[in-house]
């Protein structure tokens, strides 16, 4: 015989099911868009300009930076030319120094020979 097991889970469903009534579900489509689209596009317009000021502010950020390598690299210059002059001043004195032991021994060959 045919015992509960043999029957479908399914069966009956369908017929159990109300008739789907597509204007209805149109209606409500279109209030729960219209309920919930203008929030949507405002959120999606301070989202836009909430991106725009942020790349507005990476490209001022990046331009600072540009300034603070170029003042870095200024200041890296001058502590060059300082140490420059320094050396310099070095090499003067190192040169007068031997154009004066020069003429010390020049001196003193003369005195030897005389």
């Amino acid at each position: 015989g045919v015992g509960p097991s043999d029957v479908s889970p399914d069966e009956g469903v369908i017929e159990d099911l109300p008739l789907i009534d597509e204007k209805a579900v149109e209606q409500l489509t279109e209030g729960l868009i219209s309920h919930y689209l203008p929030d949507l596009q405002r959120s999606k317009s301070a989202l836009q300009e909430l991106t725009q000021n942020q790349v507005v502010l990476l490209e001022t950020l990046e331009q600072e930076i540009s300034k603070f390598r170029e003042c870095n690299s200024i200041v890296d210059i001058n502590a060059l030319f300082s140490e420059a002059k320094h050396y310099h001043n070095k090499l003067v004195n190192i040169r007068n120094e031997m154009m004066m032991l020069h003429e010390k021994t020049s001196k003193l060959k003369v005195s030897e020979i005389n």
